[in-house]
């Protein structure tokens, strides 16, 4: 028996594919690990959004090289946006590594793995057009045991925000065949999940490209998110639809009144707002202004009782002043976000903003930024989540583990709010009615009805 070990850093796209990755490499006689000095494959799965996670990915490999200098028979490899961004470069920096296998093209890994068996070194960095889904019907999956199942409906991104380094490490949009979506999440269903996310870095802009190239199937030329959701929610079996993460001028007006329409579809939307702005934005190359953001959120939550919306923001922008960071403090009030992700500012090779020097942020204004925006975010959190003290709702059990002495089921609601809930019997996986008897910054708390 062979062993791989992946270390996956990042968001949930990366985690994605490190599934489709376990399950390639399962079909080469491989068994994943969590020892990593139990493996004889060793991989990374990089995420280049910061320079941190670069650095730590690299850190990384440079344990595992010193582990090969002394004698030990393993191979090295790294995947993922940094590994797409840096391609050959990998090999002068860590001449250890024995792979380099960008985003565009997973499904080469079999390939690969012969090859560097045979004594190669192999970049595998080619960009695309098309997506892989011809591919993806060869292997299995091997999801990470749980309730929930990332399948990616979309990939990459067109509209170069100065800050960000997707659309160079992922591509353009690239939308996935709805069959091959369909087939995945059936696949999920049957092997007890129960709850499906459709992951995109655009996900509301699936199935824009249909027309260019899929232009020899016209039932797929008016085929967008809306119509994937109806037809997920036909499935068979009592389970939960997710979809992120959205562009706020994208969510169009049937997206939101399918959201309603459909049961199995919860009440939740990751809206990145970035900055709150409208200055900044433009610098950011957003294609709206506070005004239009105020205006999509308003919707939302007219349109969908009990949502949850959730968003972005970073902090220290490339000549962001006092008053306008002050500005996304207010946005976060005024449009009562229920959580936020946070970042300060990382300057990233080849996009538009990492050349403004000259208006770079000192670090410690740029640090005391993300601290405020830390607090404003806990202060809303605890806020939004008071609002449903006393109310009964649907929790999805993700988890049983013990707390001081006490036995936990903790799990989501519909519209993605933490439950902790004491009780001896593990419900994992079930869906059980809780009443909410208290709220913390980052979680509910409750009781079984």
């Amino acid at each position: 028996m062979k062993y791989v070990y992946i270390e996956t850093m990042g968001c949930q796209m990366n985690k994605s594919d490190t599934e489709r990755m376990l399950g390639m490499l399962s079909y080469l006689g491989y068994e994943e690990t969590k020892e990593p000095e139990k493996a004889d494959l060793l991989m990374v799965n990089t995420c280049s959004i910061r320079q941190l996670s670069e650095d730590k990915a690299f850190s990384q490999l440079g344990v595992w090289g010193k582990w090969k200098q002394e004698g030990k028979n393993i191979k090295i490899g790294i995947c993922g946006c940094v590994a797409q961004q840096k391609a050959n470069k990998v090999f002068s920096r860590a001449p250890y590594v024995d792979f380099v296998l960008g985003t565009h093209k997973i499904y080469s890994l079999p390939e690969i793995i012969k090859r560097i068996n045979n004594g190669e070194r192999v970049c595998e960095c080619t960009e695309t057009n098309a997506t892989e889904d011809n591919l993806a019907k060869e292997y299995n999956i091997q999801r990470v045991k749980g309730v929930n199942a990332w399948i990616p409906i979309t990939e990459g991104c067109n509209n170069f925000c100065t800050y960000c380094i997707v659309p160079y490490t992922r591509g353009r949009e690239r939308s996935r065949l709805p069959e091959t979506i369909i087939k995945e999440a059936k696949d999920a269903l049957n092997k007890g999940f129960k709850e499906i996310t459709l992951l995109g870095q655009n996900v509301d802009s699936y199935g824009k490209d249909f027309p260019s190239k899929q232009a020899d199937k016209p039932e797929l030329q008016n085929y967008r998110l809306a119509q994937l959701l109806k037809d997920l929610n036909t499935l068979d079996g009592y389970f939960r639809i997710r979809f992120v993460t959205s562009y706020p001028t994208d969510i169009t007006d049937e997206l939101i009144e399918t959201a309603v329409e459909l049961d199995k579809v919860c009440e939740y939307f990751h809206i990145p707002m970035q900055s709150g702005n409208s200055e900044v934005l433009k610098a950011m190359n957003r294609r709206y202004d506070r005004e239009t953001y105020a205006k999509i959120v308003e919707k939302v939550r007219k349109m969908v009782p009990d949502v949850t919306i959730t968003s972005d923001f970073i902090a220290g922008f490339p000549g962001e002043t006092e008053e306008q960071f002050e500005e996304t403090l207010t946005a976060i009030d005024e449009f009562e976000l229920d959580y936020c992700n946070v970042a300060a500012y990382s300057p990233r090779e080849k996009t538009v903003a990492a050349k403004w020097v000259d208006k770079y942020i000192p670090e410690d204004i740029k640090s005391e930024r993300f601290q405020r925006l830390n607090k404003k975010i806990q202060e809303n959190c605890l806020k939004s989540n008071l609002k449903y003290v006393g109310r009964e709702m649907e929790v999805l059990v993700e988890s049983f583990y013990e707390h001081k002495g006490r036995m936990i089921n903790s799990g989501k609601t519909r519209n993605f709010k933490t439950v902790h809930i004491p009780c001896n019997e593990d419900l994992t996986g079930q869906f059980v009615n809780v009443k909410i008897t208290g709220a913390k910054t980052w979680y509910l708390k409750g009781e079984l009805v």
